[in-house]
């Protein structure tokens, strides 16, 4: 008998709220997987057809910088998201991201969701608020760390 993720994505808090109708739609998108330590999940400029909820582990969220390579943008754990490049045109990655520790997610296939969005508005609003969300709290914590790097000490 093959179990379904549906009790473990409805428990998560990104999609707590969400009714049972676009639940059933996100959980035929979603699979687990399990990346080793140091596991390069994506590459910036490859196309960006997934995204991830980290269940357990660490991910670096990376920015290549020429001439350095990669530099730590943001690290992400248990109960975040990874990743919303899947959501916007043209769909490719603008940072890199690598797992620091083993980790476990659950992985959404972006141009199924794309397409259950496309046929359900609803469902497209609801996850475009919820990704919203989560890239301003990103972009916050950035101008934070952006402010502790540059600021001025007097």
């Amino acid at each position: 008998m093959r179990r379904t993720l549906e009790p473990i994505i409805r428990e998560q808090p990104f999609f707590q709220g969400l009714e049972d109708r676009h639940i059933a739609l996100v959980v035929g998108c979603a699979k687990n997987v399990r990346f080793e330590e140091r596991h390069v999940i994506f590459r910036e400029g490859e196309a960006a057809n997934e995204f991830w909820l980290i269940r357990e582990g660490l991910v670096s969220i990376e920015a290549i910088v020429p001439q350095k390579g990669p530099m730590i943008v943001q690290t992400v754990g248990a109960g975040e998201m990874l990743g919303w490049s899947w959501l916007f045109p043209p769909y490719n990655w603008h940072f890199q991201a690598r797992t620091q520790t083993m980790t476990r997610a659950l992985s959404f296939d972006g141009k199924c969701l794309r397409g259950k969005c496309e046929d359900d508005h609803d469902l497209g609003y609801e996850l475009l608020k919820r990704f919203s969300r989560v890239l301003t709290e990103r972009l916050e914590a950035t101008r934070i760390q952006l402010l502790d790097v540059y600021g001025t000490s007097h």
